[in-house]
């Protein structure tokens, strides 16, 4: 294979302070002889200066002057490689807490990332916070590199239980492809080649995990989108527009869309310094030429007239605060998204995430590595597409116009969707939600808090959503057994059960699937107020429909429960034979098969049933309604 025919990947280090990241990505360096001799040279000296014995392979990473005299990873330290299969991109990122930007900026590109975990430590706080970036990130491969196992005698025992504790904190995560991989990066020991001191271990070597990874599986080649960077004419016959392509492939002859003129044209060609291609491809930086004399300039956005984005001047967003200065909401700032540059204000703090547990907090600031949930007004729209399903168009940074500095990065959910955003626009007019009329509220006859002391538990709402199958009424009607046999005051809210009564005139429209949630919802807010813990089991496949349920309860009485298992898992049990239904074609629009599941970006709880019985995430449950004080006065057995 040629080099020019050779595949990149991105991959990205990170993990606590002093796991050894820069070793093993130096001991990767010299193992594959991409070290020049006066860079051995200067880290050799650098050695013997520190009295060292041998030749510290993590200077080659530490490259300023501070973190060699530290011996700490500050900035984030990039190295290229290569081998006979692959090229490499190595993002070298500081483990202080302080310096998290730091390491958001070196994954924000990363095709996989290896978390590094010392053998003697186990799992640490910071090693949790780091998987909880890359889930948010959503880089789709996962590698924990268990280090400095010969400190621990090589020893099996430890690496399983780093193991098993990993993969039960990496059940919170969106991350579905984690690999555990026992190393010494001292020592070289499954760096790059298999280690005769651990034969127990039969899995691949980091370089081989490395090397074997699908790249294109994970990139977005469906929805073709090019901000233009430049508008090129250096003469009169030429004018062409210069840019990267962010996602997608497109070819010449192909119709498309300038945004935001709406003008729609034909690619002519697609030009490189090495000549005319026939196809351009994302991450291809490339100069497009079109059919006709349309107005392009810098900003705009081509893309396929029939795959269009999302444009939206609101947006809802993950935002990681990258200042020391804190996050002011009367402040503009400016909002750089692919080419397009515009003002912004945030205009409120959703939530913010606590990056060691997952929970949210109410917050009015962010300060410097705070991370959560936004709602961001632009002076101008954008075009862009959700960040979980193409990241090169859903992703920005914030910059400070007085600094210049760039203060925070962010994702962007969706747009936002507020009442007076449509009435601003007269094509886009929605009435107001109508409550029945002649009707006045009336305060319940007896409180939630005198209930409450009666019961010796408080009120609480459980939202079980998962997919058909996944086994969330199994849970919910396994744990309502146990609370009910406790003395607790429980309700039991199930789909199939609504759906034959309260819900029956609905069918499953995407409106029919809203109105279905939201009388779900109503009723489980009755039941609340009575008292009660409610049981919900429901798909409720949509994120903004399960927000909305959220909104009707206090911060702390609600518990969003994500019952996670395989789409072809849950094909297999099919316990109402509805996935052969709708492949079939007898259900039209069936979540998991034609219609879309939104997976829950950071729920309370979640429950793998196929890693865990149900008797374990019954217990996990309680567990929580435990520690949350909701079975203050109830001792369970």
């Amino acid at each position: 294979m040629s080099t020019s025919e050779k595949s990149l990947l991105r991959f990205v280090t990170t993990g606590s302070v002093d796991d050894g990241k820069s070793t093993l990505i130096g001991r990767l360096l010299f193992e594959t002889k991409s070290i020049y001799e006066d860079q051995y040279a200067a880290i050799e000296k650098t050695s013997k200066k520190k009295g060292l014995k041998d030749v510290e392979l993590a200077y080659l990473l530490d490259g300023l002057a501070a973190e060699r005299e530290q011996g700490i990873t500050i900035d984030v330290a990039y190295r290229y490689f290569e081998t006979a299969k692959r090229k490499f991109i190595i993002a070298d990122s500081p483990g202080h807490v302080q310096y998290t930007k730091n390491m958001v900026t070196g994954a924000s590109k990363a095709d996989c990332a290896v978390i590094l975990i010392d053998a003697r430590n186990g799992v640490l706080t910071q090693s949790k916070r780091h998987g909880f970036l890359i889930s948010l990130l959503q880089i789709p491969h996962l590698i924990v590199a268990v280090n400095k196992m010969d400190l621990v005698d090589y020893s099996r025992d430890v690496f399983e239980r780093i193991v098993r504790d990993y993969q039960e904190f990496s059940q919170k995560l969106d991350i579905h492809n984690i690999l555990c991989i026992p190393v010494s990066a001292l020592k070289g020991d499954n760096v790059v080649t298999p280690s005769k001191k651990m034969a127990w271990y039969e899995g691949p070597t980091l370089l081989t995990t490395l090397e074997s990874i699908n790249v294109t599986a994970d990139r977005n080649l469906v929805d073709f989108r090019f901000p233009v960077q430049y508008v090129m004419r250096p003469n009169s016959d030429f004018r062409g527009f210069s840019g990267t392509v962010a996602s997608g492939t497109i070819t010449p002859g192909e119709e498309v869309a300038v945004l935001p003129s709406g003008r729609t044209t034909r690619v002519k060609s697609i030009v490189t310094y090495d000549g005319d291609l026939q196809e351009a491809f994302a991450g291809q930086a490339v100069v497009l030429t079109l059919a006709d004399e349309v107005d392009v300039s810098r900003g705009d956005m081509i893309v396929r007239t029939k795959n269009l984005p999302q444009m939206a001047a609101r947006l809802e967003a993950i935002l990681c605060w990258m200042d020391d200065q804190p996050l002011n909401l009367a402040k503009s700032y400016i909002l750089k998204h692919t080419t397009r540059n515009v003002r912004a204000y945030v205009k409120k703090i959703i939530y913010r995430i606590d990056v060691d547990t997952l929970h949210r907090q109410a917050a009015e600031a962010f300060a410097l590595n705070d991370i959560g949930r936004v709602d961001i007004q632009l002076s101008l729209p954008i075009f862009f597409d959700p960040y979980k399903i193409n990241a090169g168009c859903g992703r920005f940074i914030l910059i400070d116009p007085d600094t210049n500095r760039t203060v925070g990065a962010g994702m962007i959910r969706d747009a936002a969707r507020h009442l007076e955003d449509y009435v601003s626009d007269p094509q886009h007019i929605k009435a107001p939600e109508q409550k029945s009329p002649h009707t006045v509220w009336r305060e319940l006859n007896i409180g939630r808090a005198e209930r409450e002391r009666l019961n010796a538990h408080r009120a609480v709402v459980l939202w079980f959503t998962g997919l058909s199958g996944s086994g969330k009424s199994t849970i919910a009607m396994a744990l309502e057994r146990k609370l009910f046999d406790l003395g607790c005051r429980t309700a039991l809210l199930d789909g199939d059960l609504l759906r034959h009564g309260l819900c029956s005139d609905l069918k499953f429209s995407a409106a029919d699937r809203q109105e279905n949630i939201r009388r779900a919802g109503e009723t489980a807010k009755l039941f609340f107020e009575h008292g009660h813990i409610v049981l919900c089991a429901f798909i409720s496949p949509f994120r903004e429909d399960r927000d909305r349920v959220r909104s009707l309860f206090p911060d702390g009485c609600f518990a969003e429960v994500f019952v996670k298992c395989d789409i072809e898992e849950c094909k297999r049990r099919d316990p109402n034979g509805l996935y052969r239904k709708a492949a079939g074609g007898l259900i039209p629009g069936f979540t998991g098969i034609d219609s879309p599941y939104e997976e829950p970006d950071a729920p309370e709880l979640i429950c793998d049933t196929q890693m865990f019985s149900l008797n374990r995430c019954v217990e996990e449950i309680e567990t929580h309604l435990q520690e949350a004080g909701i079975l203050r006065r109830i001792k369970t057995p």
